[in-house]
Order: C-alpha cells, then structure tokens, then sequence
C-alpha cells in the first residue's frame, strides 16, 4: 500500500511538472520577456508570433542589444564577483601566520640590538605582527568585497537599462503593427 501511495505521488508530481514546462514552452516571445500584448485588431496567434518574432529582431538591431544577453551579463559579473570574493578570502589565509614570522624575526632583531632578550622581542613582535597580518588581509577582503559588489551592481543596472531600452523599443515596433502593449 506504501510503494502504491509513493507511486501515485510520484507521478503526480511527475505530471505537474510536465504541465508547468509545457505551459513554459507554450510562453510567447512577448510573455517570456515580461512584455503584455494585446491583439486588439484581431489578429490570430500564428500572426501575434511572427509579429513578435520581427519586432524582437527590430528591436536588437536598433538598440544594439538582445535582452537575454543582457540578462546572462549580469548573471556572469554577479558570479565573477563571488569569485573575486572567495579568492580574496583564500589569498589571505594565513595571514596572520605570516604577519607573527615577519613580527617575531623584527621583535629578535630590535631585542638583540636594544641589548635585551631576542627570545621576548620576538614574543612581542609575532603578538604585533600577527595582529597587524590580520588587520591587514581584514581591510584587503573587506576593499575586494566591495569593489566586486560595485562591479556587480553596475552591471546589473547596466543590463537592466539594456533591457528597459530593448522593450521600449520592442513595444513601439508591436504597437505599429496595431497591438496594445504594456510592461
């Protein structure tokens, strides 16, 4: 009775998911980039899809931009930046390591001189150092962090210009061809 009950689950949800990928599939030009058209001289679906299909090619040769490019652009600089992101945290790793040898070998080398005890200036001089290292590889990520985040936002806005302009454009060309049109 399980194995029946899991199976009719199973192809139900099957079957939701079909409808939900038919109905994408089915999606106009229009419906895909969030554009809403009417027909209002009547024409037919076959008519309102060639329509569009011209307009769209209309629309990226007088903007100069295709907005589903434009959309994989954004995706890829938000991703190039989560990447920039990761590096800086992994190019500072150890930092802190780093900053306590460089501190103790400075603490040794002013102790031996200052005529005391190499043994403390180095103690005192890899706590320093150590400190200072991580300081430093802090400020760094926070500074990549940021630029990458504005790198990313800029781009984002820029894509969406593109693609607010494509649908303008997109728009005025349908709208010729007697459709009402809203986005």
């Amino acid at each position: 009775m399980k194995v029946l009950v899991f199976t009719v689950a199973a192809l139900a949800v099957a079957i939701s998911s079909v409808s939900i990928e038919a109905q994408a599939a089915d999606q106009s030009l229009a419906g895909t980039l969030e554009v809403y058209v009417f027909p209002s001289a009547g024409q037919k679906p076959d008519k309102q899809s060639k329509d569009e299909s011209e307009c769209y090619n209309w629309a990226v040769s007088n903007t100069g931009s295709d907005p589903f490019q434009a959309k994989k652009d954004a995706e890829r600089a938000q991703q190039q930046a989560t990447e920039e992101k990761y590096a800086s945290q992994s190019a500072t790793q150890g930092a802190g390591a780093r900053g306590a040898f460089r501190g103790a070998a400075r603490g040794a080398l002013i102790g031996e001189i200052a005529g005391g005890d190499a043994s403390k200036g180095a103690a005192w001089g890899a706590a320093a150092g150590a400190v200072r290292g991580r300081r430093s590889a802090r400020a760094y990520q926070s500074q990549t962090a940021q630029q990458a985040d504005q790198y990313a936002a800029s781009e984002a806005a820029y894509s969406e210009e593109k693609i607010e302009n494509f649908k303008k454009a997109f728009s005025v060309c349908l709208e010729a061809k007697e459709y009402m049109v809203k986005y």
